[in-house]
Formats: structure tokens, sequence, C-alpha cells
């Protein structure tokens, strides 16, 4: 590896590509169905008092997703922020979250590419490249991986656990990395750094990847140091056991401390439900990883096969281990996307370093298929938002009016200008990428990065407003909140946490469950279909008169029943 072959990627370059990644999506965005809607109204909850802080509830019920420092952070900025819009004040810590997720993995490739075992070989007569400027070429192009993973985009933009747990994830990872490294500086932050994300994870409802992914980087980061220390002078040889596993033992301890913690509050069930699923559908679960791990797998693919020979290395082993166990939750989880995010700054890292030994002509097809991929998808996205404005072509336009019937397009001239100086940009860096710029070591996933965040910073310009109308509960929660009469609450029968959360927020409305023992003396009544056949049983059906029937614009399954209260 030479030393032209490493260059820096220009840090202006790298904080834009952040930057332009990380805001769209947490600014100016309704939350969306279901998970990002149901966690914005458990911290609505708590900001207004009306749920306890340690056992997160929706109007009295628990929420499915256990642990509660996601919903912290977006109650404490709701309250803390009473002059922003509680949508964009709880956005705001998960924003910064993300940015952890992006800076914790560049440092983590950083520091494995610092391991002894993963720098290149000395050339005969110089020139070979600077360990440093090596290590900051990798995470570079770790970062870039990263970004270009296709499931990350979502995900990563709502004010959900998940993107906690990813954050948390990453930032032990990286803990970890430096842990494995023979040197004893700074080891005191670098416990507190650990022993802080592994809390952090396990009150953000994942104890039991805490403690898979803490027990196997502990183990590998023992056996790193000892391998570092086993060629040090005699003295150090002689003390080598205690400062081998004297950081592990207080990081473990650390460990077994928050996980007592979990099962003591109830966090963690027993025994582990991964263990309660026994079937799956291999097929779309293979699907699922093709895309969605997009383009870092097939890089990973290469670089465990032309690092085969040191799998045990720490650069190569403590990715790996984080890939493996996030690959078993997610097939056995019921939300397999959800638990296989957790793999994606794995996964950057290992792919980082299939780059050193890349052949020439597989970056070359990587960057063509990136090429046109993205390209595809910025003038598709363009052409059907051309057709939202102007109805030609007139066939994308039908199609929008079918899929999206009462959508009223709507002209941004902020959103478009930042569209267009997006799609210039690309256009720049396609032109830049063809031209005479082989060197860098990171070349190969410029492209993919960039068409990746080209196309989410599209969909949240130009279809922003579409994407609103679809995925929001925002239309059907103010459609009933007009059959209310004013000053008046509402009871709910069957619906789902989100369907509440939208009905408080968008519809301004009071909600309470029905309950045969109390009666509130609401003049609505919001029913699920699933529940019609047995509403006798929990209200007095003489009471009340069928209203309306409430249809999600784009999904007519997905409906609620109104009932008006008889008299005055």
């Amino acid at each position: 590896m030479s030393q032209t072959a490493v260059r820096r990627l220009p840090r202006l370059a790298l904080i834009l590509f952040c930057v332009a990644y990380v805001l769209p999506g947490f600014l100016g965005r309704e939350p969306w169905k279901v998970a990002d809607v149901t966690a914005f109204g458990v911290m609505l909850e708590m900001a207004a008092g009306h749920s306890g802080w340690w056992q997160p509830q929706v109007l009295g019920m628990a929420v499915e997703e256990a642990g509660p420092l996601p919903y912290w952070l977006g109650a404490a900025f709701i309250r803390w922020l009473p002059f922003l819009s509680p949508e964009f004040a709880a956005r705001i810590p998960f924003g910064g979250l993300l940015a952890l997720t992006l800076a914790s993995t560049w440092y983590t490739v950083y520091q494995l590419a610092r391991q002894p075992a993963a720098q290149p070989l000395s050339f005969a007569f110089g020139g070979e490249a600077n360990p440093k400027d090596y290590a900051r070429a990798l995470a570079d192009a770790g970062l870039l991986a990263l970004i270009a993973c296709l499931g990350l985009a979502q995900l990563s933009h709502e004010t959900t656990p998940d993107l906690a747990r990813l954050a948390m994830v990453a930032t032990l990872l990286y803990a970890a990395t430096r842990l494995a490294q023979g040197s004893s500086r700074s080891l005191t932050r670098v416990l507190i750094l650990w022993g802080t994300a592994a809390a952090a994870l396990v009150l953000s409802g994942a104890p039991w990847i805490t403690l898979l992914l803490g027990v196997g980087w502990l183990v590998l980061a023992g056996w790193s140091r000892g391998q570092v220390e086993a060629v040090a002078s005699n003295w150090e040889v002689a003390a080598a056991p205690a400062a081998r596993w004297f950081p592990v033992l207080v990081a473990g301890s650390v460990l077994a401390l928050v996980l007592a913690a979990a099962l003591a509050l109830g966090w963690m069930p027993w025994p582990s439900p991964l263990a309660q699923r026994v079937g799956m559908d291999w097929g779309n679960w293979g699907r699922l990883l093709v895309w969605f791990s997009w383009p870092a797998w097939p890089l990973v693919l290469w670089t465990l096969w032309r690092w085969r020979r040191q799998w045990s290395s720490p650069h190569v082993a403590l990715p790996l281990w984080s890939v493996l166990v996030s690959l078993g939750d997610s097939a056995l989880s019921g939300e397999r996307d959800r638990a296989l995010l957790l793999a994606l700054p794995a996964l950057a890292a290992l792919a980082a370093f299939a780059l050193p030994t890349l052949r020439r002509s597989v970056s070359a097809l990587i960057d063509w298929f990136t090429l046109l991929f993205f390209t595809g998808c910025a003038l598709v996205i363009w052409v059907i938002w051309v057709a939202m404005q102007t109805g030609v072509p007139a066939k994308p336009a039908a199609n929008v009016a079918k899929l999206a019937p009462g959508f009223q397009p709507e002209f941004s001239l902020v959103l478009f200008l930042i569209a267009a100086v997006a799609t210039l940009a690309w256009i720049w860096l396609v032109a830049w990428r063809v031209g005479r710029h082989r060197e860098a070591m990171w070349k190969s996933l410029v492209l993919p990065a960039a068409g990746a965040t080209l196309s989410w910073l599209l969909l949240m310009t130009l279809w922003l407003p579409l994407l609103d109308h679809g995925r929001s509960y925002g239309p059907i929660s103010r459609s009933i909140a007009r059959m209310v009469p004013a000053q008046t609450c509402v009871l709910a029968d069957g619906l789902s946490q989100a369907q509440i959360a939208a009905l408080q927020y968008h519809g301004q409305l009071t909600l309470y469950r029905t309950d045969p023992q109390a009666d509130p003396g609401c003049r609505t009544l919001v029913v699920t279909p699933e529940g019609q056949e047995t509403l006798d049983e929990r209200v007095e059906l003489t009471q009340w008169a069928f209203k309306a029937t409430v249809f999600r614009l784009t999904d007519q399954k997905e409906r609620l029943l109104v009932y008006q209260r008889l008299g005055n």
C-alpha cells in the first residue's frame, strides 16, 4: 500500500456528507407509523406527566419496547425546549445519537487499522503508507460504507429505541477496540465509556445483546492484550496476567452490574425472548440481508476471504462477533430489519478492510453499478415530483393520485433549491470519480455513500409532503377530530399505541380507554373493527349511534369506526 493511496478525504467534504445525511429526516417531517409515532407518543405522555419515567406507558398501557432511556431523552428535550414544536424537540437528541454512531464507526475503524496485524507490508525501498495516514484512509472508507448501507436511512432517522441501541452498540465496539490495545493509556476513560455504553444499551431495552456482545468482546480484548504483551520485555511479561485481565475484569464487573439491575427492574425477561422463536422464512430473511446491508456485504465477504488467516486478530474478530450476534438476533427476532440495524457499524468496519486488497476491476464494477442505480433513483424521484406538480407525464401523476387519494401537491422553493443543489453536487461528484482520481483507497465507496445520501435527501425534500400524507396518521386523526364536539373527550377501544398517540397529537384530542366500571362522559367513541363484536361488554351500546367509518387514505384496510353518544 503506497502513500499516495492513503491520502485523506478532505474533512470539509466528509463533514458535509454527514450533515447532508443526518439532517434530512429529522427536519420538517411528521412522525410516521408505526414505531416512530408510538415512541413519540410515549415521550409526550412522559413530558406531560401522564406516564411514569421508569415504566413508559401510552394511555395507561405499557409500551411494547422495554427500556426507558430513549423515551427519557425525547421527553426531557420536549420539557426543556417548550418554545419548539414537540416533534422537533424530541428529534434533537436522536440526531445526536445518529451523529454519535457515525463518529464511533470512524474511530472504531481508525483504532482497528492501527493494530499491528492490520498494517500493510513495508516496501523494500520505502514509500509505503504511513500507519496513521493508512488508518485515517480506512476510517474514512468505513464511515462511507456505513452511510452507503441502504437499510440505515429510514430507521436511523426515527425517534425510536432502535437508534439508541445502534449508537450504543457502535460506542461499545469502539470501547472494545481500545480495550484490545496493549497500551494502558487513557484506560480509565475507556472503562468509563464501556460501562456507560453498556448501561445505556441495557436501559434501551437490549440486555441480552449487551450480554452477548460484552462477553464476546471482553474475551477477545483480553486475548488481544495478551498477544501484544507477549512480545514485551521480560519484566512486563512477568506482570502480564494482571495487566492483561484487570481492565477486562473491571469492564466485566460493570457489565454484570447493569445486567443485574435490568433483571431486578424487569427489563430483562428470562428466558431470552430469542429462544421463543423456532421457525423463520429463510427466503425473506436472505432478501433482507442482500438489500439492507448493500453495498457492505460483498466487501465483507471479500475481507473475510483475503484476511482468512487473521480471523483471530482484533481488526477482524471484534466486528465479526458483532455481526454474528446481530445476524442471530435478526434471524430469531420478530422485527428482523430493526435487529439487523445493529450489525451495520461492524459490517462497515469489515468492509473497509476489503479496500487494500480490492482489485481495480471489482472497484470499477461497484462504481458503474452505483452510478447507474442511484442516477436512476434520482431520475425517478425528479420525474414523479414534476408529475405531481404539473400533471406531466400523465401516468406517474395518475399513479400518485391512485395511491395517495386526497393528496394535494405543494411547492416549496426552499426544498426545491436544496434538492437541486444536491443533484448538481452528484453530477459533479460523478464527473470527479470518472476522472483521473484512482489513487485514493476510499474512492470505491464515495459514489455509494453519495448516492445513498442523494436519494435520501431527495425523498426528504421533493417527496416529503407525499410521504407525510402516506406514512403519517395525521390525515385520519384530523378527520376524526373534525367529528368530535368541541371541549369533549373521546373513548378509545382497541386502538393501538400508534393510533392513540396520533389522535392525541395530530387530532389534539383528550382520550380515555373504555372501562365498564367508569364512564368519563365522553361524547365520541372510536373503535377498531376487530373490537366491534365485543364492544357491548365494555360500553352500553344503547347510548351510542354509529356515525362514520374513517379510512387511512393510503391503506383502505386500516380503518376506525366512530360512534356518537345519543342525547345531550
